[in-house]
């Protein structure tokens, strides 16, 4: 029934309809923004493939050529104009704008509120997804590698090829002789994401761990009916020439204008409204175009335009703090840390995403697939490709670790010659860091020790046994032989996690020995000054007593020479020294004692 509270017109009706009423005017969709129009991907540029017969050919994969979505929009556009539109009353167009205010309303305040109590996963069919995620734009590398034990085959595409490629059914089918296809994306973007989410049935919620990454959040594997999904934080010694972000990402994550906080203008290749273009020099030419010179409030005003201005401002004062700190601590372990998140199906098909859109640091597992003799290639097996994305990620940890040992044995050398207090600086900004790796890197082992124990169990957990019969046998998305290798991963890991223990131990160990050997140091000089202080404290006494201005004074007035003074100061010294050096001098007689013991054990020793 209508609300009471809610305007009517003269017949009744209620402008502001329950959800019942608007759930059957459905078929009224909100004026949403369209997404940009894909241009026709050309020829996919492939390598030479290696046959069985040691031969050279070229790859059997099909040219694409998609249906221009620009021509189909156009067309769509030209048919719905030339039909006959229903005549509106004034009445049904208020109402109809009434509606989509009220709708536009419900969005604006989930927004606002930080998608606090909003349905969890991201449903990419569902227009909310797109007004909420639709900024995340990036220009992004899409590497596609088909192969087998006796071809492999590789292109690399832009943001547009590859959703039109997508798109083409024909031209995205995997050909007979393919076992394993890899999908690489080098950078996150919309519009490939959502693309990936309808050709391959991706699950709302590991969406939702892809796009809201939330700072450095746990390393995990989710099993799903469709697919397996891992995520795993690299940990990477960062060059020279890029920006800093092992502690900053951790801040940034709260104070970027994103919803999701991914590193938008920290990426590589500029963001640009014309996706799926990999031209950089006409980047330089055209700075308009450089999406990184926009604002980026106005390219996501989606999904921004409804922030409450304190939480802006908290977010500006959270990443001018992390700024702070940054600079702060100047000459730390430079350490890069990002998500990688790793799609496996059962067919055979691994989905890698990173949100770098340089890819050499997955170009070692590329090298291995274009060599025929490598296990990954000899094998083509989807999860053994897995395994070594794991692998890559857990050896680059190990770079890590060993620039880590290099920076402490530094410090200890120094300490070690002479303490001092800017050493301990350095080794308060080593003990944070090292308590942070640990945080990010200790949830890798126990991924890689789920899907050795408990692969198969977690499978069978998702089979509803009313819908299968009992015969059928459940297997794990990990095969026999990825397991043995995830073995030497798991050893690798906990090599990791005990070095960064030992060194956090060394750390704390090393700072309270520099407080240690400063307080040595200030008791040593106490003490040299209470020794002083006792040794002259009679003299200073008898000083004071013959300085007395007295009239009648009998060792002063009777002709007596300073012989008096020595012979009044020298037994009071015999006598007070000794008294107050009483236990210096008991140390000192054991330790002459123990001395001689010592000396005269070795004496007999040398005798026998």
């Amino acid at each position: 029934m209508p609300r009471e509270n809610s305007f009517s017109d003269s017949d009744g009706r209620s402008l502001t309809p329950d959800f019942e009423d608007e759930m059957d005017h459905g078929h009224e969709p909100l004026d949403l923004p369209a997404p940009p129009p894909v241009a026709p991907r050309p020829r996919l540029a492939l390598n030479d493939i290696t046959t069985s017969d040691g031969t050279t050919a070229r790859s059997a994969m099909s040219p694409i050529h998609p249906k221009s979505p620009s021509v189909a929009s156009a067309g769509r556009s030209h048919t719905t104009h030339s039909r006959a539109r229903p005549t509106l009353t004034p009445k049904e167009r208020f109402r109809s704008s009434v509606r989509k205010i009220i709708a536009m309303h419900r969005t604006s305040t989930m927004m606002a509120r930080g998608n606090v109590g909003a349905e969890p996963g991201i449903d990419v069919r569902r227009s909310i997804a797109h007004l909420t995620y639709g900024h995340i734009r990036q220009k992004c590398i899409i590497d596609l590698v088909d192969y087998s034990p006796v071809r492999a085959s590789s292109g690399r595409m832009t943001n547009a090829e590859f959703v039109g490629y997508l798109q083409n059914a024909e031209a995205s089918a995997r050909e007979p002789w393919v076992r394993v296809r890899w999908i690489n994306v080098g950078g996150i973007s919309w519009d490939v994401v959502s693309a990936l989410a309808l050709t391959y049935n991706l699950h709302p919620l590991a969406l939702e761990d892809l796009l809201q990454p939330r700072g450095h959040a746990r390393s995990k594997a989710d099993y799903y009916s469709q697919h397996l999904f891992i995520r795993a934080l690299c940990h990477s010694l960062a060059s020279k020439s890029s920006s800093p972000s092992s502690s900053s990402n951790q801040a940034s994550s709260g104070s970027n204008p994103t919803l999701t906080g991914l590193p938008r203008s920290s990426s590589p290749q500029p963001l640009d409204e014309k996706l799926g273009i990999l031209n950089d020099s006409d980047d330089e030419d055209d700075p308009e175009e450089d999406g990184s010179n926009k604002d980026p409030e106005a390219k996501g005003s989606s999904g921004l335009g409804f922030m409450r201005p304190g939480l802006q401002a908290r977010k500006r004062s959270s990443a001018a703090n992390a700024m702070t700190i940054e600079r702060l601590k100047k000459g730390r372990v430079d350490v890069r840390i990002a998500p990688m998140c790793i799609f496996l199906f059962r067919d055979g098909t691994v989905i890698s995403i990173h949100p770098d859109t340089n890819m050499d640091f997955t170009s070692p597992i590329s090298v291995r697939i274009r060599q025929r003799d490598t296990s990954l290639r000899t094998s083509a097996d989807a999860s053994l490709l897995v395994e070594s994305l794991l692998d890559l990620i857990v050896d680059t940890a190990l770079e890590v670790v060993d620039e880590y040992r290099v920076k402490i044995h530094k410090l200890e050398q120094q300490i070690l010659i002479q303490p001092k207090v800017g050493n301990v600086r350095d080794l308060h900004i080593l003990s944070g860091d090292l308590i942070l790796h640990k945080r990010t890197l200790g949830p890798i082992k126990t991924l890689v020790y789920g899907l050795r124990r408990y692969d198969t169990d977690r499978c069978l957990a998702l089979v509803d046994s009313s819908k299968t019969a009992e015969t059928q046998k459940v297997t794990g998305f990990m095969s026999h032989k990825s397991n043995i290798y995830l073995a030497d991963v798991h050893n690798h890991m906990e090599y990791i996690l005990s070095s960064l223990d030992m060194y956090a131990a060394m750390s704390e160990n090393l700072i309270n020995y520099t407080f240690n050997m400063a307080s040595y140091e200030m008791n040593e000089g106490m003490r040299r000054l209470t020794l002083a202080t006792i040794i002259f404290l009679p003299l200073t006494l008898l000083t004071g007593y013959f300085g007395m201005n007295f009239e009648n004074m009998w060792s002063v007035n009777h002709g007596h020479s300073d012989r008096i003074f020595w012979a009044i100061a020298l037994p009071l010294m015999a006598i007070v020294v000794p008294i107050f050096t009483m236990p210096d001098l008991r140390r000192l007689i054991h330790y002459v004692k123990k001395r001689m013991v010592a000396k005269k054990v070795k004496k007999e020793y040398k005798h026998d």
